[in-house]
């Protein structure tokens, strides 16, 4: 309605001879044909697909993207305490050994409440204790990792540095190398600037096959291919969630084809060769 009245304004317009009598009635009946257009919300119509919103009730909204309702996977036994307040149907996350008392088990049948295992990390690892260093750059980092580690169930020993006061990384990497070649653990990880140097130093250790890896698919060839028992790291190279993925394929990774034990059979030899 608008868009024609405002055609009938300009045809109305170039019909009279008065330029300056045109301007105005055109200026007056565009002002009357804005006068009537409704303003947004005015006319009580939708405002079309961008005004549409999907209201989610709040009972639910908590609920939506959550894999359980509870989390009682800290606990190896559970009572009927610990299922209090969840209704039929729930979600609930419990440990892999987890026991129920009788009268708890009768209320997880009773709800049909469904029972989400968590898997133990303990199963997926193929070590059983770490060598732990770094310099001051990666201080942070290495305090970090110790927590993780331990959550795996791992015997972690923690050679240093204590601080970020500045320290020389080949100090520290000698002594987690040393752990590793005298089988006082199972593997080492360093961690400094760039992971380079720590590996050049490990290397230098008998026995030790140190390996810099900023990628789970370098730490899983490393330790399936070439045995590595040393896993060096950049905190710079790094964020910590891609570390805890490269540590964590590293220790779960072992090296088990014989043509690869072949391979590092002759590392091994040529090493050796040099040492005797």
């Amino acid at each position: 309605m608008a868009s024609f009245a405002l055609a009938y304004a300009w045809a109305f317009a170039f019909m009279s001879d008065d330029k300056n009598e045109t301007r105005d009635r055109v200026r007056a009946l565009v002002r009357q044909v804005l006068a009537t257009v409704p303003t947004e919300g005015e006319s009580g119509q939708s405002a079309g697909p961008a005004a549409v919103e999907h209201v989610v009730v709040n009972s639910l909204r908590d609920k939506l993207g959550k894999e359980f309702d509870r989390d009682e996977s800290s606990k190896s036994l559970l009572t009927e305490d610990d299922l209090r307040g969840l209704e039929s149907g729930s979600r609930l996350r419990v440990a892999a050994n987890v026991k129920f008392t009788a009268l708890a088990q009768d209320i997880v049948n009773d709800r049909s409440i469904e029972l989400l295992y968590k898997e133990s990390r303990q199963n997926k690892t193929k070590v059983r204790s770490v060598a732990l260093g770094s310099d001051h750059g990666g201080f942070k980092i290495k305090e970090q990792l110790k927590a993780f580690l331990t959550d795996f169930g791992l015997n972690v020993r923690d050679f240093g540095t204590n601080s970020e006061d500045p320290v020389d990384y080949p100090d520290f990497v000698h002594a987690v190398a040393k752990s590793v070649s005298g089988k006082q653990v199972d593997i080492g990880i360093v961690i400094d600037g760039a992971g380079i140097g720590s590996a050049m130093t490990a290397n230098k250790v008998p026995n030790v096959r140190a390996a810099a890896c900023y990628s789970t698919t370098l730490a899983k060839n490393s330790r399936e291919h070439n045995g590595a028992n040393v896993l060096t790291l950049g905190a710079g190279q790094n964020s910590f969630e891609e570390i805890k993925q490269i540590v964590e394929t590293f220790i779960s990774t072992d090296i088990s084809e014989e043509r690869h034990k072949k391979r590092v059979g002759k590392i091994e030899s040529i090493d050796r060769s040099y040492r005797s």
